[in-house]
């Protein structure tokens, strides 16, 4: 480890935080971490054992982590990434507000579109940066995290970025670099679509990606928000091989012809979870408002509605609720279409 090299800070240490500083922080960077007290001593009894599709393993041993329950190291943070929930992110705003150092970056890699926008309204004086993470991480307790699809970290163009860029790319996590973030997170947010699927289907999403009619319900929440953003005139970014005008129709593709074409577009592997279906499965209350609430919010800013999207918001309220996560692919293909 470099002494000089900057201090970061992972505030709202959960699967996406835990991963990522766990990487940076077996690759030689200075890292710390916030976040609550069952993560903390989850990771100090077990460590840190971060691995992905493509064979990556990295391991950090409980006695180099250092984990906070308050955010006692945002004070000598150079870099601070916001993974938290995005219902938390203003609460981390305030915080963030009165202790962050001058001369400090912050990054949202959070879901949702607006997160930025909420950080930026109390850190008037620190520059604060959209990112994207494409992947899913899944927490497989006992300290390990484990990223189970395709895709790099994307993060708005600011020159701030290019003094950490190299601890990210020893980490093996590159951050590119995009002029219209926006437009990337639309796309991440089409492809986020499916979180409520799955959640739904208590399957991981490999076997639920297999099933034609699981599919067809993602095609028709992408299909309707498709409709939306160009009747707003707001682009979308390419994050898979496929433009993603196209990916309704390559989802509705009978079985054989989609596992063919899936290959080539992006990698899941059979660990693969969604965020929804951890956050079901913990009893945690979700992020639908900020994935599929934002398509029924943009439908409603233009006179419109968005009925499967507003469809499957119900439905994971009602899980989060204590109602269905067994959904067959058949059931919930016919209440979407019957929403529509």
């Amino acid at each position: 480890m470099i002494p000089s090299e900057p201090e970061i800070c992972i505030y709202g240490a959960g699967s996406v935080g835990c991963y990522l500083g766990g990487r940076l922080l077996a690759t030689g960077s200075r890292v710390s971490f916030v976040g609550r007290r069952r993560v903390r001593d989850d990771l100090l009894q077990h460590g840190l054992h971060c691995t992905d599709l493509n064979g990556a393993d990295h391991r950090v041993a409980p006695g180099d982590i250092h984990y906070a329950l308050g955010p006692e190291p945002v004070h000598s943070a150079d870099l601070v990434l916001v993974t938290v929930k995005s219902a938390g992110t203003e609460a981390v705003a305030r915080e963030l507000a009165v202790r962050v150092k001058r001369g400090a970056l912050v990054i949202s890699f959070q879901n949702g579109l607006r997160n930025a926008e909420v950080l930026c309204r109390w850190l008037r004086s620190t520059p604060v940066l959209n990112g994207m993470v494409p992947f899913n991480v899944l927490a497989r307790g006992e300290g390990r995290f484990h990223h189970g699809s395709g895709g790099e970290l994307a993060i708005e163009q600011h020159e701030a970025v290019a003094s950490f860029a190299k601890l990210f790319a020893r980490a093996g996590l590159p951050l590119n670099g995009h002029a219209d973030i926006r437009a990337v997170q639309w796309a991440k947010l089409l492809l986020n679509l499916n979180n409520a699927i799955n959640g739904l289907s208590g399957l991981s999403l490999k076997e639920e990606l297999s099933q034609r009619d699981f599919r067809r319900c993602l095609a028709a929440a992408q299909a309707e928000t498709l409709g939306l953003l160009k009747a707003a005139k707001l682009p979308l970014a390419q994050l898979t091989r496929v433009p993603p005008q196209r990916l309704p129709m390559l989802l509705g593709l009978p079985d054989f012809l989609f596992s063919r074409l899936a290959r080539q577009m992006v990698a899941i592997d059979p660990l693969a979870r969604s965020s929804t279906w951890e956050d079901l499965e913990a009893g945690r209350p979700t992020e639908v408002d900020h994935i599929n609430g934002e398509v029924v919010r943009l439908a409603a800013s233009l006179g419109q509605r968005a009925p499967v999207n507003a469809r499957l918001v119900n439905l994971v309220k009602m899980a989060e609720a204590g109602g269905r996560r067994d959904w067959t692919a058949a059931e919930l293909y016919r209440a979407l279409r019957n929403a529509a």
